[in-house]
């Protein structure tokens, strides 16, 4: 699956920073900073339904996506929980 190919990068870029990458600068710099870029794709995304773009919005998403797995990374919160956590939340709707 792509998010643990992704996941696992940013958590090696984590543990082994490296001077050209943008994961690497972007958790350097710390989690205000990764809120930051979570608040503008945010509303990217936001700008990209609104105007029925797709492609635009699709594009935005995985942007958002991928910075929410660094701000998951920075905290110590695999995307596995995350999953629980809807799998837990649907079981719940679905008795």
């Amino acid at each position: 699956m792509i998010l643990d190919d992704i996941y696992r990068i940013i958590l090696e870029r984590k543990r082994d920073p490296s001077t050209d990458s943008y994961v690497s600068s972007l958790l350097s710099k710390g989690k205000d900073e990764i809120l930051k870029k979570i608040g503008e794709e945010s509303i990217e995304v936001i700008i990209a339904a609104k105007t029925g773009d797709k492609k635009q919005t699709i594009y935005e998403m995985a942007d958002l996506w991928f910075h929410c797995l660094v701000l998951m990374a920075e905290e110590g919160i695999s995307h596995a929980e995350v999953f629980a956590e809807l799998e837990d939340r649907y079981r719940k709707k679905r008795r």
